[in-house]
């Protein structure tokens, strides 16, 4: 079989330019040289923070809870990596874009990919204990979709759905880190995250789509088919009106709104200017979801 898919690990940068021979397989199982992954995970966390922190919270807290997220973030994240590729083995090893990932290669045994992930997992908690109990509590909770996420594209043509309960748990962790409890802000956050995630993981999903189809993987870029432009405004349509439900039930100001008409034209572009045939223009939007989570922080900051 013959793919116009490409290695998604880079050459010739910092992990090879920086780290120890022996370390460089571990820097690439975690995604370390491919941040972008980390940042999808926190910025939920990080809006959800900014809201609930309007009224509530000195800076020197916040930028605080802010850095505690960040670390959260990078490790779970890694830790989340190291999970799917145990269990994607087989098949990220019949994929063009991820044949040379440590485990699918061998570099790296199952053994220590499960010490590498425990010790991330170990780090993840060592961040959240440093929050309130209801919090704790919260964040182990999640622990459940993140374990069903690697084996959801075996059984549902809605991944994506799964990825998004999981990468937008941040969403509800950032209110209840200042509050300590669920209120309507953050479930209305949590639910734009989740198709927002919808969004940008279709559009990453296309760069396997032939793959995808000989090996079995169900994904919702090939559920949806040559619709793709229609589901991907439903999705950004729908992420926009929670978000902006969201900044409402929040109290903030009109500012945040000029801020959403800066991530709907945002959306627009990725959606109307996407070669949903070309794997390095759907990698290419994917990532500029980075510049969609800068400018909805922004926004609320703003209101």
């Amino acid at each position: 079989m013959k793919s116009i898919s490409k290695s998604d690990i880079p050459k010739e940068n910092w992990v090879d330019n920086c780290l120890p021979k022996k370390l460089r397989p571990y820097a690439r199982l975690g995604r370390f040289d491919r941040p972008i992954g980390t940042w999808l995970l926190l910025f939920p966390c990080w809006w959800s923070l900014a809201l609930a922190s309007k009224d509530s919270i000195n800076f020197i807290d916040i930028i605080w809870f802010f850095f505690l997220f960040a670390i959260g973030a990078t490790v779970m994240r890694a830790a989340g990596c190291c999970l799917n590729d145990i269990v994607d083995r087989d098949f990220d090893a019949s994929v063009a874009r991820t044949r040379d990932r440590p485990i699918a290669t061998g570099t790296i045994s199952i053994k220590n990919a499960f010490i590498f992930m425990s010790i991330l997992c170990i780090l993840g908690l060592v961040i959240l204990i440093q929050f309130n109990t209801f919090t704790i509590k919260t964040g182990i909770a999640s622990l459940l979709i993140v374990l069903i996420y690697p084996y959801s594209k075996r059984y549902t043509n809605w991944p994506q759905f799964i990825l998004g309960l999981a990468f937008n748990w941040g969403a509800i962790l950032g209110w209840t880190a200042i509050h300590g409890k669920i209120e309507t802000p953050a479930v209305l956050l949590y639910i734009g995250g989740i198709f927002w995630t919808l969004g940008y993981d279709t559009i990453y999903a296309l760069q396997d789509k032939k793959d995808d189809e000989v090996i079995g993987i169900k994904s919702t870029a090939r559920i949806i088919g040559e619709n793709i432009r229609i589901w991907l405004f439903l999705f950004f349509a729908l992420t926009v009106c929670f978000l902006g439900l969201a900044g409402w039930f929040a109290g903030l100001t009109w500012p945040f709104y000029i801020g959403l008409l800066c991530i709907i034209s945002h959306a627009s572009w990725q959606t109307i200017f996407l070669k949903p045939l070309d794997p390095i223009d759907c990698l290419s939007k994917f990532k500029s979801n980075r510049s969609f989570g800068w400018l909805f922080l922004l926004s609320i900051f703003l209101g």
